[in-house]
């Protein structure tokens, strides 16, 4: 790829992030220009090959997975890609295909809701069949089913749902309970944020009593500027996305801003995810179908089979994340499994009650250009 196209994939990544149109050409095919999509993926034969981009350890891995399990009972090569590591590099890559009409082979991406809704606006996603979909239908979660950026479920399934918290090494940070213990100087240098704008920035105004639901953009820019405090004074060691998990495995940070499910991730048996004591930040990962995908009938049948309480169970065993499946619990209690009280995967309305769920901050350009600004360095 050229030096050119590496900047104008960055900047394509940043404008999504901004809210503002597609970029490509002047006439953009695949709907670039559009606000939504008309197109419908629908269901049918299952074969041949399909091609999925997670996040990193989303799935119980191995020869008795879902994966495998799919592939044995489907008669479906799944080529599985853990290559998104936050929403905005992965629009980035691949914006340009999208911007084609063309999905880079991959017939299911999982983003969280803003960029799902972001990528919907920009007619880069298909609506879904819904009758190719009965599980869905039948065991999303109630809770689930009516967002403000996909009211009817449109074009989004929830692949998990789960919590922006603290990760600590309890062993070397025994004390971090709140998000402003990050910016405690004896930890200087050992922290890191995550580069996602509606997680940490919202995690450091409820740190100092402010509602990130009731916030006005100049309480957006005043977090963002402490943030960008602590970067220049080598507080924060970096900003990253899901490679956080590295860090904390390896030692080089004792705490960092990170999602509630990452464990299978994380070596380190030190490692404790925390819930700040300000609450946590709430959201899902959804699984979109995009224009020009390949194999619809194989996608949107994945989509339905992760829906069998059964098969979800075995997805909760190992990334314990909060499913967003009714009948998993149940499930759990047959299995006389000890996750079927955890907090992380069933959590209680007690345990919730400080928590937000993501908004989008009042001028999303200026505070997204901001944010930027200092994650960039």
């Amino acid at each position: 790829m050229t030096k050119l196209s590496n900047l104008t994939v960055a900047f394509c990544g940043l404008a999504v992030s901004l809210g503002l149109t597609a970029c490509g050409g002047d006439d953009p095919v695949g709907g670039g220009s559009q606000s939504g999509s008309s197109e419908v993926a629908e269901g049918g034969d299952v074969s041949g090959k399909l091609t999925i981009s997670n996040w990193p350890g989303y799935i119980d891995p191995g020869k008795d997975g879902t994966e495998a399990e799919f592939e044995n009972e489907f008669g479906v090569d799944i080529d599985y890609i853990e290559d998104v590591n936050d929403n905005a590099s992965f629009f980035g890559k691949v914006q340009p295909q999208l911007e084609q009409g063309e999905s880079g082979g991959r017939s299911i991406f999982v983003v969280t809701d803003w960029m799902a809704a972001q990528m919907h606006d920009l007619g880069y996603l298909q609506d879904i069949d819904k009758e190719a979909v009965p599980n869905v239908v039948e065991n999303l979660r109630p809770d689930l089913a009516g967002p403000d950026f996909d009211p009817e479920r449109d074009y989004s399934v929830p692949w998990q749902t789960g919590m922006t918290g603290i990760w600590v090494n309890t062993d070397e940070a025994p004390d971090v309970e709140s998000v402003n213990d990050l910016f405690d100087p004896k930890y200087k240098g050992r922290v890191t944020m995550l580069s996602e704008l509606r997680d940490t920035v919202p995690l450091v105004m409820k740190a100092d009593g402010v509602d990130p639901k009731e916030a006005s953009t100049e309480d957006w820019l005043a977090a963002v500027d402490k943030i960008r405090d602590a970067a220049e004074s080598g507080q924060i060691r970096r900003f990253t996305g899901n490679d956080y998990t590295e860090d904390i495995t390896s030692g080089n940070v004792v705490a960092a801003i990170g999602w509630s499910g990452d464990a299978s991730l994380i070596s380190n048996q030190a490692a404790e995810w925390r819930m700040p004591a300000e609450g946590c930040m709430l959201w899902s990962d959804n699984m979109v179908f995009p224009i020009g995908a390949p194999n619809e009938a194989a996608a949107l049948e994945f989509a339905n089979y992760v829906y069998d309480p059964e098969v979800q169970a075995d997805i909760a065993e190992y990334v314990t994340y909060v499913t967003p499946v009714d009948g998993v619990r149940e499930v759990l209690e047959q299995r006389d499994s000890e996750l079927a009280a955890n907090e992380l995967i069933f959590p209680s309305d007690e345990f919730t009650a400080d928590c937000t769920t993501q908004v989008d901050p009042p001028d999303v350009e200026e505070v997204t250009e901001a944010f930027e600004d200092v994650i960039t360095g």
